[in-house]
């Protein structure tokens, strides 16, 4: 069923990008981009390869400092903010590339996404000092769930690196997940799976939408997956906004059907 078809109710606009502008010397990767996002929604961001997706997550969780334009979360407008302030106001991220340590087991890996969370130093957790010790134990609890959700509890204690791609990128998810992000943002959840890991794929990102009232923002190639799943698409092109809408609006938007749709799809 299409996340337009269903009962979920969305709430104020949670995430705002004004007039956002990036460019590397002289290559405009992004001109003037603008475009909200509402709490409990699934926004999905496609266009062709090259048209800045990526560019635009970058801005909004800190890696990328725009030249023009801010974004605006939860009331808050900033135009330069670092990875780890925009991770503790709540926004999480996964890469189109994986970047997990392949050396650690599955519940390592999720458990540096609880780093944030940690409130003992460093010194009490490299001795396991009572409250340290506490504290491991509710984050570990955290993460179990995670794990249970993920379904992925057969590999807990499997290093990340033997497992097969669209496992590990289930990991990738479930780190992000363990910061308890308001705002998740997926760069390519898909990219590289067969159907039936997409087909779980998709199940998940519905799930972590539903159960854990989680806003996510999504860059995906696989059309099938953007129409079914998200609730309002945004279009790029060559850095340009070229159409944003109802997956039904951008899916009869001429703009968007000459640039990307019609010609692959």
């Amino acid at each position: 069923m299409a996340a337009t078809d269903t009962a979920r109710q969305h709430g104020d606009v949670i995430l705002e990008v004004k007039n956002i502008s990036l460019a590397f010397g002289g290559v405009k990767a992004l001109t003037d981009i603008s475009f909200d996002v509402r709490e409990h929604e699934i926004r999905a961001i496609i266009g062709p390869n090259g048209a800045g997706k990526s560019s635009m997550l970058n801005c909004i969780n800190g890696v990328y400092q725009p030249q023009q334009g801010s974004i605006t979360f939860r009331g808050q407008t900033f135009s330069h903010m670092s990875r780890r302030q925009v991770a503790e106001m709540g926004v999480a991220r996964t890469f189109q590339n994986l970047a997990l340590f392949k050396g650690m087991n599955v519940i390592d890996n999720i458990m540096t996404g609880r780093n944030l969370k940690m409130k003992t130093n460093i010194f009490q957790q490299a001795f396991r000092l009572g409250a340290a010790q506490r504290e491991e134990e509710e984050h570990r609890a955290f993460v179990e769930h995670i794990i249970d959700f993920l379904e992925i509890q057969a590999y807990r204690k499997t290093p990340v690196g033997r497992l097969p791609y669209g496992l590990q990128k289930r990991v990738d998810l479930g780190r992000a997940l363990a910061m308890e992000p308001q705002v998740l943002l997926l760069d390519e959840p898909m990219a590289g799976m067969n159907v039936e890991e997409k087909q779980d794929m998709c199940r998940f990102v519905l799930d972590v939408n539903e159960e854990f009232a989680t806003t996510i923002v999504l860059i995906e190639h696989d059309m099938g997956v953007v129409m079914d799943i998200s609730d309002r698409v945004v279009v790029l092109d060559y850095g340009k906004k070229i159409g944003d809408g109802t997956p039904d609006e951008v899916r009869a938007n001429e703009d968007v059907i000459s640039a990307y749709l019609g010609t692959s799809h």
